[in-house]
């Protein structure tokens, strides 16, 4: 494998974190910006082009942790994470653990609820301490993107104090490490009246056209912080639910498969050549200046 001096790849690395309290661990891929050239490379179905264990640039760069939605994968947010390693940024992308595409044991439970945000501030904690990348990681730099249910996670983590139907408080722990968050048609449910702990800033992203997670989601969270200035919210025109995930290969692209599936006229393609760049442009306004 090559290196140069200047040339910007990304480099990757794969990570197990593990849950001692409850016994389970889970994967976490890790990017980054490296010299050493890349390779295309299969994560699954997928195809990247990154360095495997390559050496980071010097130098300190924040931490953006992605969390997926409902039943996911930490590898459908690919055009998001590749572009922010590439400009300056480690990125983070675990599988929650029992709410995944392999297993989904844990979906509409409590447990779920609590462990998600736990489980992203272990990834936080593991990347921290990690011989390769810990000394690379600006701690006072740290960032949330959450798609989906991977909103509730992100809103959770930052001061949200969500509830049951039932009214009954979720034990979640807020992360005060976490400084800004990104909310791509988040699920918001859990938070009616409870984001009054919620400061740091927001951008917050949602689809035109969102059978899962409709209009009244955004507004929770517009409605509900204190200081709704810090909210910068847009709805995607003509967007779906799953228009925020990076585009499937042609293998995988078919109407049965929901994710793959946009609104009739929307280019899934070109919509994620602007939307790394915006979510990048928010995090360097908020963690870089």
């Amino acid at each position: 494998m090559n290196s140069t001096d200047s040339a910007v790849f990304v480099g990757s690395r794969q990570l197990q974190v593990t849950d001692k309290t409850k016994g389970v661990s889970f994967p976490v891929l890790v990017q980054y910006p490296t010299h050493q050239s890349s390779i295309a490379t299969a994560f699954g179905p997928y195809i990247m082009d990154v360095s495997p264990d390559a050496t980071i640039i010097a130098g300190q760069f924040p931490l953006v942790v992605i969390s997926h939605g409902n039943g996911g994968s930490h590898l459908l947010y690919r055009s998001i994470s590749m572009h922010l390693a590439r400009n300056g940024y480690i990125v983070a992308l675990p599988e929650h653990y029992g709410n995944n595409r392999n297993n989904n044991a844990l979906e509409n439970t409590d447990e779920n609820l609590i462990i998600r945000p736990k489980h992203i501030s272990l990834t936080i904690d593991e990347l921290l301490s990690e011989n390769c990348l810990g000394k690379s990681i600006d701690a006072h730099k740290i960032a949330v993107i959450g798609h989906s249910m991977g909103g509730y996670t992100a809103l959770a983590l930052a001061g949200g104090i969500p509830r049951t139907r039932t009214g009954q408080v979720i034990a979640v722990t807020a992360d005060a490490r976490v400084r800004a968050i990104v909310l791509l048609a988040p699920g918001t449910g859990w938070f009616m009246h409870s984001l009054g702990q919620v400061y740091i800033p927001i951008l917050m992203l949602t689809a035109e056209h969102d059978g899962i997670t409709p209009d009244w989601n955004a507004e929770i969270v517009l409605n509900g912080v204190p200081d709704p200035s810090k909210v910068h919210f847009r709805k995607v025109t003509n967007a779906g639910h799953f228009s925020f995930l990076s585009p499937f290969p042609a293998a995988m692209k078919h109407p049965g498969f929901l994710p793959a599936t946009d609104p009739p006229g929307f280019d899934r393609e070109q919509f994620h050549q602007e939307l790394p760049m915006e979510i990048l442009a928010f995090l360097n306004s908020e963690l870089k200046t």
